[in-house]
């Protein structure tokens, strides 16, 4: 019988993603037919294992993608360290979904969600090269300096970090459109503090090809099986250069 890596089981058991289950284990949540798991292990899938104390042998959930529209101040983290309203409780699926990567507490607008871990480690691990898509809102006028530093690279000293070239499109007086290829953290932030400005606004509107439209703040939509599809292909495709 094929041996599977347990953080492996409990992703695609739509558990968490297995980054997430690899912390999961390292605490000692995990437990291999009444024993704690080990980092590492390896399983058939006909044990019994358990998270948290909640049985998930032999579970296998209907694949779930959302694209939900974060509000500002809700957490992408179910850590009870904050005591902001975290994402996960804000949509109340019915089934266990988790975000795909990250979009800070001040931030706002399109996340992905899904219980499917394979996919969400495609997407936060493809090279870094797949487009996310921003409008940001300024605390001053933009200036041709910051437009040009912005597009060609800024310095962030604290990550020890050159931004890589990156498309900016002035929206108005101190509204900008940019489009990442990388995602540091924070990144934009930092990026308009490093040349004296603040932002008073972000929102992100894209990820690759799911986009926000309208989709109401603190709303969610299933992803369609057309967009569910040209996913996978760009993450497999980015995954291969």
């Amino acid at each position: 019988m094929e041996l599977v890596r347990l953080n492996k089981y409990l992703s695609e058991q739509g558990i968490c993603s297995r980054r997430e289950a690899d912390r999961r284990i390292a605490e000692g949540r995990v437990t291999i037919d009444g024993r704690i798991a080990g980092m590492g292990e390896k399983i058939t899938g006909m044990e019994d294992i358990q998270c948290d104390g909640v049985n998930i042998s032999g579970i296998k959930l209907p694949p779930v993608l959302l694209a939900v529209n974060k509000p500002r101040g809700v957490v992408c983290t179910v850590s009870h360290k904050d005591q902001a309203p975290n994402v996960v409780e804000l949509i109340d699926y019915p089934c266990r979904v988790y975000p795909v990567g990250r979009l800070d507490k001040d931030s706002e607008g399109l996340l992905l969600m899904t219980n499917q871990g394979d996919l969400a480690n495609r997407v936060i691990h493809a090279g870094n090269l797949h487009e996310k898509e921003y409008l940001v809102k300024v605390n001053r006028p933009l200036t041709d300096f910051f437009l040009r530093k912005m597009r060609s690279g800024v310095e962030l000293k604290e990550l020890g970090e050159i931004t890589r070239p990156c498309q900016v499109i002035a929206e108005g007086e101190t509204d900008f459109r940019i489009i990442l290829t990388q995602g540091l953290n924070r990144q934009i932030r930092r990026m308009c503090e490093s040349l004296g400005y603040r932002v008073i606004r972000l929102r992100r509107v894209r990820i690759m090809n799911i986009c926000l439209g309208t989709l109401k703040t603190g709303s969610f939509r299933e992803v369609t099986r057309e967009e569910w599809a040209e996913l996978a292909r760009l993450t497999q495709k980015a995954g291969k250069m």
